[in-house]
Parts: C-alpha cells; sequence; structure tokens
C-alpha cells in the first residue's frame, strides 16, 4: 500500500499547474491576442478544479469555477487581455495557491478578488455566492418551444477517476446550460467481487433542455475529449422525449452516488498522455470498449528529494570503494581480480553518470520564477522593464538551484531598484524608458556562471567609498582597488540607500547573496559602468556530490584537479624554470601561458622529480599551467566538504578519500588562476618600479 498523502500529492501536481498558469498569464500580457495562451492557462485552470473537488479542496474548486467562467471571455474573444485582467488573474492565482495551503482563508477575500475579475473582464461585478439569475440559455429554451436542446451521451475512460477526472463536474457544467435529464448506464457495472474501485463503470444520457450553441456543449468536454467516447445530437433528431424507465434511472442514480464516493479513494500520481481519439458520435457498445482503449502514461515518476540525495550518498561511497578495489587489483596482479575490477568500474561509472543525471535540472525551472517578481516591481516602482533570460536550458545540480532562488531575488530587486532608472531619469542621459534586465546561465569549463545585468545608472563607487568610511570598514583615503571596492556592498549591513524602503535600506540582502554563494563554494564578480549598467556574475560548481578528477603528486603528497578544468598535460621543458617565486611563462604553440610550481604555492619539502609535468587548466578566458612532480591517472572524485577551520584556504574546494585510505586536497583552479594572476600584477609592478 502506498503510504503517500493523497492530499500531499495534489499539492505538489497542483504546483506545477500554477506555475504554468502564471506563466501563461505573463505571456499573455505581452501577447494579449494568442489564443495557445489563452488556452493553455484555460487548461490549467480546468485540471486545478477537478483534481481540487477529486480530493476534497472544495473551496479551491468553487474558486477556480468562478475564476474559469470569468477568464472564458477571454477564450471566447468577447473580452480582450489588457493588462487590468491580468493583475486580477495574478491576484486570483495567488489567492488559489493560498487557498491549497490553507483551505480556511477568509472567503471574502476570494469574493473581493472574483469581483475585481469581473469588472476587469465585463464591468459587472455580482458577489460570489449571491443568487444568480436564470441562465440565459433556459430564458431562450422556454421561448424556443420543448425540442430546442441537445442529447448527450458519454462514457469516460476505465480510469478516468484515477487520472482525475470527475464526471459530477461534467454534469454540473452541463446543468449550468440549462434544464437537464441526467440518466446513468449502469449496465456494465460488474459485481461487488469482481468491482474495482478506482474504475469508472458509468455512462451518462444527458437531455439538455436549451437553445445553446453546440459550441457551448463541446466546451464542456474540451480537456477530456480525446480520451472518453462522445455522442453530442440535437434533441430534435429524437421528438423532445423524454427519458424512459423512471425506476432504471433512479438505480442509476444511486449508482451514481456510489461512483462518487470511490472518487475521494482515488489517487492521481502520473498525468496521462493522450490516447488514440475515439471519434464523436462513435459509442462503442458493451464491455469490449475497456479492453479495447489503451492509455499511455507519461514515462515520469515523482520523487522525494532526500531520496536522491541518499541515493547520491550510496554511490559516492561505492565509487570510493571500487577505487579501493581497482588499486587492490593492481597490487595483486591477479588478470580475473583486474577483470572483475575493470567491469565493476565501468558500472560504477555508468551509475555515477546515471545518478548525476537525475539531479540536474535545467535552471529555466528557476528564471521563470523571477518573471512575476519582476512583474510587480516594475508596477510597484513605476519602472518600465523588459526582462530577458537566456541559457534556460543550462543544467545545474538540483541542490545548487534550490539554494540559488534567494540570492538572484535579492540581485534582481537591487537591479531594479537601485540600478535602473525611472523614465523621467533615462530620458534626461538619453536612454529608452523602458529598461533591461538580463538573467543568463551557461557553461564555463567546470563551471556555470550566472549573471544578471542592468542598463543603469551602475554602482556609485563615491558613495560606496563613503558609507565604508562611516560604517570602519576603510580608513579615509585607504588605497583600495575598484574590485574590492565594490565588493564592499556584500559586507553585512553595507547600505548605500538614502532611507529604508519595503525593498531595500537595511543591507542584509547582499550580504544573503554573498553567504549562500560562498555556501556554494562560489564565487562572486562584480562589474560596473556608470551611466551604463551594472553586471553580476555568479560562478558556481556544476555539481556538489561527484566529479571526474585528475589526481597529481607534489612532493609526499596528492591532489585532485576537476579534470572538466584540464586542457591539457605536457611535461615542463628543459631549461623553462622560474624564478624564486615560482612563476614564468610557457610558450604553447605561439601563446604565452603563466604557470606556478605547486611545490612552492604549497611549500613542499624535499627535491622535486627530474621530470616535473605542467597541468594545463582554465578558468572562463584564462589559462594558467600548475607543475606537479608526477600526473597519476583519472579517478572519480567523492566531494567532501572541508571543516568550517579550513574554510578560509580558498585554494581547495574539498576533499576526497582514495582507494588506498588517504586524503587528498581538491584544488580550486578559479582560485589558482586568480592567484596566479596576482603574482604576475606583482611582478610587472615590481619591474616598472625597478625600470624607474
Amino acid at each position: 500500500m502506498s503510504d503517500l498523502d493523497p492530499a500531499e500529492v495534489f499539492r505538489q501536481e497542483a504546483a506545477d499547474l500554477i506555475e504554468t498558469l502564471e506563466q501563461a498569464l505573463l505571456d499573455l500580457e505581452k501577447r494579449p491576442d494568442d489564443g495557445e495562451l489563452v488556452g493553455l492557462a484555460f487548461r490549467a485552470l480546468h485540471t486545478l478544479k477537478g483534481s481540487g473537488a477529486m480530493f476534497g479542496f472544495t473551496a479551491v474548486s468553487e474558486f477556480i469555477h468562478e475564476f474559469e467562467t470569468a477568464f472564458d471571455r477571454v477564450r471566447k474573444g468577447e473580452a480582450a487581455a489588457d493588462r487590468r485582467l491580468i493583475a486580477a488573474a495574478l491576484e486570483a492565482r495567488d489567492h488559489v495557491a493560498r487557498l491549497i495551503d490553507d483551505p480556511d482563508v477568509d472567503p471574502a477575500r476570494g469574493q473581493a478578488i472574483l469581483a475585481a475579475l469581473k469588472v476587469a473582464v465585463s464591468g459587472e461585478a455580482p458577489a460570489l455566492g449571491a443568487p444568480q439569475p436564470e441562465p440565459a440559455a433556459a430564458v431562450m429554451a422556454a421561448a424556443a418551444g420543448p425540442s430546442a436542446g441537445w442529447r448527450v451521451r458519454f462514457r469516460l475512460p476505465a480510469d478516468a477517476l484515477t487520472l482525475g477526472t470527475n464526471p459530477l463536474l461534467l454534469l454540473d457544467e452541463l446543468r449550468a446550460l440549462g434544464p437537464c435529464d441526467v440518466l446513468a448506464e449502469a449496465a456494465e457495472v460488474p459485481t461487488l467481487d469482481r468491482l474495482e474501485p478506482q474504475q469508472c463503470y458509468l455512462a451518462w444520457d444527458v437531455t439538455l433542455r436549451a437553445a445553446v450553441p453546440q459550441e457551448a456543449v463541446d466546451d464542456v468536454f474540451l480537456f477530456v475529449r480525446d480520451d472518453m467516447d462522445l455522442l453530442i445530437e440535437p434533441l430534435a433528431a429524437h421528438g423532445a422525449q423524454q427519458p424512459e424507465q423512471p425506476d432504471a434511472a433512479t438505480a442509476a442514480a444511486a449508482a451514481l452516488a456510489a461512483a462518487a464516493g470511490l472518487l475521494d479513494e482515488a489517487v492521481a500520481v502520473t498525468p496521462p498522455a493522450k490516447a488514440d481519439a475515439v471519434p464523436a458520435g462513435h459509442l462503442p457498445a458493451g464491455p469490449a470498449r475497456s479492453s479495447a482503449v489503451k492509455v499511455e502514461r507519461n514515462a515520469t515518476l515523482r520523487v522525494p528529494a532526500e531520496r536522491l540525495d541518499e541515493l547520491m550518498d550510496r554511490v559516492g561511497e561505492l565509487v570510493i570503494a571500487q577505487a579501493r578495489l581497482s588499486q587492490l587489483a593492481e597490487t595483486i596482479h591477479d588478470p580475473a581480480l583486474v577483470n572483475v575490477a575493470e567491469e565493476i568500474e565501468r558500472l560504477t561509472s555508468s551509475l555515477r553518470d546515471t545518478t548525476m543525471g537525475t539531479r540536474m535540472v535545467p535552471i529555466g525551472s528557476l528564471f521563470g520564477r523571477f518573471r512575476r517578481l519582476v512583474h510587480d516591481l516594475s508596477e510597484e516602482l513605476g519602472k518600465s522593464i523588459n526582462f530577458v533570460t537566456e541559457g534556460e536550458d543550462t543544467e545545474l545540480d538540483k541542490t545548487v538551484i534550490e539554494q540559488l532562488a534567494d540570492p538572484l531575488v535579492h540581485l534582481i530587486r537591487n537591479s531594479i531598484d537601485h540600478g535602473i532608472e525611472n523614465p523621467e531619469r533615462r530620458a534626461e542621459t538619453g536612454k529608452s524608458a523602458t529598461g533591461t534586465l538580463r538573467l543568463s546561465a551557461s557553461h564555463r569549463g567546470a563551471e556555470v556562471a550566472i549573471t544578471v545585468s542592468d542598463d543603469g545608472a551602475g554602482l556609485n563607487g563615491e558613495r560606496i567609498r563613503r558609507r565604508a568610511e562611516e560604517a570602519g570598514l576603510l580608513l579615509p583615503g585607504q588605497a583600495i582597488s575598484e574590485g574590492e571596492l565594490n565588493r564592499m556592498i556584500f559586507q553585512p549591513g553595507f547600505s548605500t540607500a538614502a532611507q529604508v524602503t519595503s525593498l531595500s535600506g537595511r543591507g542584509v540582502g547582499m550580504d544573503v547573496v554573498k553567504r549562500t554563494i560562498d555556501g556554494l563554494r562560489g564565487s562572486i564578480d562584480v562589474d560596473t559602468r556608470p551611466g551604463k549598467g551594472s553586471t553580476m556574475t555568479l560562478r558556481l560548481p556544476l555539481t556538489l556530490a561527484i566529479i571526474d578528477g585528475l589526481l597529481v603528486r607534489v612532493g609526499q603528497d596528492r591532489y585532485t584537479i576537476p579534470l572538466a578544468a584540464v586542457e591539457e598535460c605536457l611535461e615542463l621543458p628543459t631549461g623553462v624554470d622560474g624564478d624564486a617565486r615560482g612563476r614564468s611563462f610557457l610558450n604553447l604553440r605561439g601563446d604565452l601561458v603563466p604557470f606556478l610550481k605547486l611545490r612552492q604555492v604549497f611549500n613542499t619539502e624535499g627535491r622535486p622529480d627530474p621530470f616535473q609535468k605542467v597541468v594545463v587548466v582554465a578558468s572562463d578566458t584564462t589559462r594558467v599551467g600548475l607543475v606537479v612532480d608526477q600526473i597519476i591517472g583519472n579517478n572519480q572524485t567523492v566531494i567532501k566538504q572541508l571543516s568550517r577551520l579550513h574554510s578560509g584556504l580558498k585554494t581547495f574546494s574539498g576533499a576526497t578519500i582514495l582507494g588506498d585510505g588517504t586524503v587528498a586536497l581538491i584544488l580550486d583552479v578559479m582560485n589558482l588562476v586568480a592567484f596566479g594572476q596576482k603574482l604576475e600584477e606583482r611582478r610587472r609592478a615590481e619591474t616598472l618600479g625597478r625600470a624607474a
């Protein structure tokens, strides 16, 4: 028996649907005539309504029904999706999310939201729950006589209840069109010993006595039509006869009530893919229909994140054990053992890649959340902003993505509040009235770079220095580089805002950004041009779990270099040597590449090996050679975090356990490259000083 809570299953599925609805509404504001977007939003609403009723979220279902009714005018082209309507629809979307979290939310709040939505659509504002006027369709039916209307016969798929379809809601929608006579056909209901509680055995014969267009009847079955048997015929073709067999109708009503009770036991786990459609008007007879229609299911499965984390831990331990086995096989020199070790290494590598793949998530799933944030802030601050995203397909470890949400929120809020000027100020400086905020992601070696850039005013260096001196972070007149000055904005409590507002001024947001990125073993680069804008670049490791590494030896110590950052390996040419501080250049096919002798960087004792090797690594567009004594080979590296005591060692990103049980430190290529750049800058400064 499954231990999943049905209500929690609904909440998880609803979160995806609400996200789809929000994205559709935001896109619709820019493309109000796009019928596909209207249909996408309407399908999300319809699915939420049906699933909510099935799982007992009655308040959600009732609210969405009114929401859907108002939005239906947009779908039919009777109302325009202007800014006012989108704002009201987004507020209704937020209320749906609140109802799902807490069904006891004050209903008056929902009534006010629906009233605003109806005003935005048609200018009318009837109160939710107030007596509704007689439907126009019913009035038309009375005037047209008893023959006006439709005969509707439908049978849902056998697994309709399991997949979240509620036939009672379909019948309610038909009744909303006008007076209906409903007859449930219970001929296929099996005996109790053969009854499957989650299967739908009933068919329905509905006589709708209202002169409504066939399109209105078709819309009732809009989202389930492909998976069902449906017949819609004019009522006049059948002489407007009343349904016969009142006794059978009574029995069928009892069967319908029993089916309604079974809805509470149905649990939707995986959304269905479309099955082969059955043409409208064709209703197969007898039980053969259930076996004739095959429903293909989407090959996806929702798994708790904790299980993936546990699986990743087990795979990490397996990688370490496999490394020990490989080393043991090399020591014993038993061919049979070597073959087994190689086979296990191949399987372990495949398992590692597969497990890592399950953790990698497109960063677009995170970027989409910020569209609403930008939309709301632009409205609140009166700024017109064009929000552009790039690199949504870039994949990143889910653990990293989960922790990136808050830092990116703060960076985006800062760009909109402090960076992008108001339209009047932009006009004075010759800029377009609409500011541009760009959020992008891309792979750069063993890292992912995420940039938040704007075309605003840029950072004010003088104001940053003044505030830093006031806070005691800098001495008056203290010499500091532009990059170090810009990074002052990440200090706790630091803010250049003139006053505290609901958006900024307390100096907390950027501190949160810095702490989170440091915790992810990443870094932040700040690039600003006064009057032109600013760019914040977050550099993050692809994963926090397992990487391919190049194992090297320096003296008696072993280190691991992330293989994704390695460009090439070569022997240190004879006669090429660094000065006392261990720096010099290699001529690689016409390019001068600086190199660092790790023996001198790490103060390694003893004499170096006679034939030293150079591992050329890259970070972004910069290359540096790392001189080592020996290149041992590739290995799968399970990353273990360093203790807080060693958190200040920026040249190491972690440690790993080798096959013999010893520990090897993992080199942080980015910081080593930066270290090499600083050495070269210092060398140039000393050279210029001697020349002067």
